[in-house]
């Protein structure tokens, strides 16, 4: 009864919003037939891979920036701008050989030196968002014009896999310098695409870059990333025509899709997860009492929740990586919903219901239909949520200001479990949003970064698991199934689970 109560109203919204924007954009002008429409779902932040920290700004920089190694589809690591590597015996250095022939969008050359700068960039700019995932390096050294040295404190097992993502991002050094802090207005990378224009929660249009090394593999000539928030709204651009293809589609509009015949999925389980943060630094029951959190947790129905918001699509979990990940610990397996035990918590921690919190949430869809459905199930237990929808960007702002009590939160995730972890967990990294002090965990996380050895790293998460999971400083909800749909007329199309969209290959027929 609680499933379907919750979720009939959303549908007739759903419905209604379908009718009201399908008119707008069928009066939308076409774009060029090499030009690919891409929806996304929020505006990014900062163009700049130092500063920035939005999964939809991520769907951009693969255009615009290249990386020094990739991922493929079964997350191996694989060359990029980076032809090849090696560790030292002690782990504790590791030598990159740097693509021959590779220009930045400015024309100049992407060497060592211009690797050394983008790191010590990453390390030393005020406010960047890759120094906690690459502080383990100690010093770069210029090998030769094509080789760099990258000299560690400790062993970092992480390394490499951190380089698969905004941390391996090369921007131009000129560029860099010459901008100061105004670069994210003009990001100039080494990617296949160069950056055109940007208007403010409307749309970011990139062009193709004509000395791109792999440009024989580039046959877009143009991106517009149109920001679209709403997901009826995009997919209803999408049948249209009015867009090519569409990031993050709604679970419930599926089978819409589906059954077009002039549509196609893609699906992917993400590297990350769905959370609930908790503010611990509040003056609060919730924050003060792990029994509290415990109860909180306990109040909840994950799989209820994925059935009636995500169509059952969404893979419930409890940890920072998936049941399926071999690096799950699975000596922690999901609790089920207990109110009795969660009320007997509360009871236990002298806490009188109904127990105010304030929850923070993202202002699209599908994230006010999950609070919506967590506020149901938590006022059973005796927890009164008072939901407050913000856009990205503001919430993102609550979370590293520490004005929030209770936050629905989304993490894109990364190949190796430490960035999923470790600045989120780690006392005083710079995602940890919870503000989660503990020195057991710390002493994990840094076991699991010092070692290359599977055994010696699994040990280490279940080290882990054993504090987080029993803290509470969030709790994890849900490993997203991330969900394209894009135009027939779109080739090469292929599905990786980091989420992100490969241009390389893409063609508009």
């Amino acid at each position: 009864m609680l499933m379907r109560a919750l979720w009939t109203p959303w549908k007739r919204t759903l419905a209604s919003l379908a009718l009201a924007t399908g008119l707008a954009a069928a009066l939308a002008p076409a774009a060029g037939a090499q030009t690919l429409r891409f929806g996304l779902m929020e505006d990014p932040d900062a163009l700049d891979p130092t500063l920035a920290r939005t999964f939809s700004g991520r769907m951009v920089f693969a255009a615009l920036c290249d990386k020094l190694v990739d991922i493929d589809a079964k997350l191996n690591i694989v060359p990029q701008l980076a032809t090849s590597w090696a560790w030292s015996d002690d782990q504790k250095s590791l030598t990159l050989k740097i693509r021959d022939g590779v220009l930045f969008q400015d024309g100049e050359k992407l060497d060592a030196e211009a690797v050394k700068f983008n790191l010590e960039r990453h390390l030393k700019m005020q406010g960047s968002q890759r120094r906690g995932e690459i502080s383990a390096i100690d010093t770069v050294e210029v090998v030769d014009p094509l080789t760099v040295k990258i000299n560690l404190k400790t062993p970092f097992a992480p390394l490499l896999a951190q380089f698969t993502d905004r941390a391996g991002m090369m921007v131009s050094p000129k560029a860099a310098q010459a901008l100061g802090e105004k670069f994210a207005t003009a990001p100039v990378c080494a990617g296949p695409f160069k950056f055109v224009e940007r208007v403010a929660q409307d749309r970011i249009v990139v062009e193709a870059f004509d000395k791109y090394w792999n440009k024989d593999n580039i046959f877009l000539k143009r991106i517009e990333f149109k920001v679209i928030p709403d997901t009826t709204v995009r997919l209803t651009n999408l049948r249209s025509g009015q867009l090519d293809l569409l990031e993050r589609l709604a679970p419930t509009d599926l089978p819409q899709v589906q059954g077009d015949s002039k549509l196609k999925v893609g699906n992917a389980y993400e590297l990350g997860y769905q959370t609930l943060l908790i503010n611990l630094s509040k003056d609060n029951p919730l924050a003060k009492n792990a029994k509290v959190r415990e109860a909180l947790e306990l109040s909840l129905d994950r799989e209820a929740l994925n059935q009636v918001v995500y169509n059952g699509e969404f893979l419930p979990g409890n940890q920072w990586v998936s049941p399926k990940n071999p690096n799950y610990v699975a000596e922690f397996p999901i609790p089920k919903r207990d109110v009795a035990k969660a009320k007997a918590l509360l009871k236990e921690a002298g806490v009188t219901g109904p127990i105010p919190v304030n929850f923070t949430i993202f202002s699209d869809n599908l994230s006010q239909q999950s609070a919506q459905v967590i506020q149901a199930m938590a006022k059973e237990a005796g927890f009164d949520l008072k939901i407050q929808a913000t856009d990205f960007g503001t919430a993102l702002n609550l979370a590293d200001s520490g004005g929030y009590d209770l936050m629905l939160y989304n993490w894109s995730g990364r190949p190796d479990p430490d960035g999923n972890t470790y600045n989120f967990l780690a006392s005083k990294a710079p995602l940890n949003y919870p503000r989660y002090n503990s020195e057991k965990a710390d002493a994990a996380l840094i076991a699991e970064r010092q070692t290359n050895d599977p055994a010696a790293r699994k040990a280490a998460w279940k080290d882990l698991a054993a504090n987080v999971l029993t803290d509470r400083p969030l709790i994890y909800l849900f490993h997203r199934k991330l969900l394209w749909a894009y135009s027939t007329k779109l080739t090469g199309f292929g599905d990786y689970p980091d989420g992100l969209v490969r241009f390389t290959g893409l063609k508009l027929n």
